[in-house]
């Protein structure tokens, strides 16, 4: 088999797209959202591999700047719409597109991938980790309450059109999106992807809902959310289906998971994405009956080690050696000395003895402070070279908050 891969032209974007949708099932999308996501491709940073003229492998990389430990935010590829057809699966396509992309990554400078995978066991091979999680909560809003702490009652909720409140919304993204690791800085015209709402995707549930809310007259936080009626006989059981709830202060937090867990004629309160960590854990009466599910969300490559190392800081100061094994990305190979603290860091190439073994896979899930160095030991994925080096690089690894992707891409 002969197939060409090719940087995306503009007027091969329908093709390519339809053979996207083709490979994850055949569905359309809604009109408006691809609308959206064709406004959001980037024709340049886009490839396709085809067989004469059908498309039967596609990938994308967005533009990104990612959070990371201490506060700063990286450039990274944001690895997206990669899709194998099902008649060319098995002959090589997916390394082809991933070795392509991975060069052209380095050659834009960026010193990290990123992805959220349909199958996370796909892209390890690639030298992605899993580096953070996500939880989801299916919550009995009948039995479980929602502490209330100082201040909460000084809240002001209202309901506000989605489209109209966006701006003051997005606002509030903006000043928490660097409180933790993970969060992606969005540029111009990422806020309309959390406005989405098609009818047809709706399953029964009612338009997108917005709550503002607002203290001293400012907006303080702000929910998005779904209504969907159900009953059981005459008893109404209707479902909260939360898209997105951020605020910036507990007080407005509690505000509005209370009222999300307080809407008449419901019993059930469904969130799909909040971080490991989330203070919703603290305030809910009775976690038992929140259904906590935990899933792999953000996927890491370092493209770049040392300059990837360089660009985080370390929660207690480390100086290790590392011997990192990277047979997709050669350049990656050998021992880096990493010398930090909560200042700063430095990472470059060395010949003295190395203290810990892995692989840049490793780097990659330890790398926003979600898993540790330890627990990859443990499974056998980290090697201590040096005796009390693990500790050292584990402890400095971490995060005092858990890394968090807000949203998909």
């Amino acid at each position: 088999m002969t197939t060409d891969v090719r940087v995306l032209a503009r007027d091969e974007w329908e093709h390519w797209y339809a053979r996207l949708e083709m490979a994850f099932g055949g569905v359309a999308e809604a009109p408006q959202e691809r609308r959206l996501w064709e406004e959001l491709t980037r024709l340049d940073r886009s490839i396709g591999v085809w067989d004469g003229a059908e498309c039967v492998g596609t990938a994308g990389a967005f533009a990104f700047r990612v959070s990371v430990p201490g506060g700063a935010f990286v450039d990274a590829a944001g690895v997206t719409m990669v899709s194998v057809a099902a008649t060319h699966r098995r002959r090589g396509i997916l390394t082809s597109m991933m070795r392509r992309q991975l060069d052209d990554v380095r050659a834009w400078g960026e010193p990290l991938a990123v992805l959220t995978a349909s199958e996370p066991a796909i892209y390890g091979r690639f030298g992605y980790g899993i580096a953070t999680r996500q939880a989801a909560l299916t919550v009995d809003s009948s039995r479980v309450r929602i502490a209330a702490p100082a201040g909460t009652d000084e809240v002001r909720l209202r309901f506000a059109d989605p489209g109209e409140a966006a701006g003051r919304c997005e606002e509030v993204y903006r000043r928490t999106v660097g409180t933790r690791p993970g969060m992606l800085a969005r540029g111009d015209g990422w806020e309309r992807l959390a406005l989405l709402d098609p009818p047809e995707e709706r399953n029964g549930a009612s338009p997108l809902q917005c709550v503002v809310a607002e203290r001293d007259g400012r907006t303080a936080g702000y929910a998005r959310f779904h209504n969907k009626p159900e009953s059981r006989g005459s008893v109404p059981q209707g479902r909260v289906q939360v898209r997105e709830v951020t605020a910036l202060d507990p007080a407005a937090y509690a505000a509005l998971w209370r009222l999300l867990c307080d809407i008449d004629l419901t019993d059930t309160v469904e969130v799909r994405n909040r971080p490991v960590d989330d203070p919703l854990f603290s305030l809910v009466s009775d976690i038992r009956r929140c259904a906590v599910r935990v899933r792999d969300s953000l996927h890491v490559r370092l493209v770049e080690v040392g300059a990837a190392l360089e660009a985080r800081t370390y929660l207690t100061p480390v100086d290790v050696v590392f011997e990192v094994e990277d047979a997709f990305c050669p350049w990656n190979a050998g021992r880096w000395r990493l010398a930090g603290d909560a200042q700063g860091a430095s990472c470059e190439r060395t010949r003295e003895p190395a203290d810990l073994a892995l692989s840049v896979r490793e780097l990659g899930a330890a790398y926003l402070g979600d898993a540790s160095l330890t627990e990859l030991a443990g499974a056998g994925r980290v090697r201590e070279l040096r005796p009390g080096a693990l500790t050292e690089a584990s402890v400095a690894f971490g995060s005092p908050v858990a890394p968090w992707l807000q949203h998909g891409f």
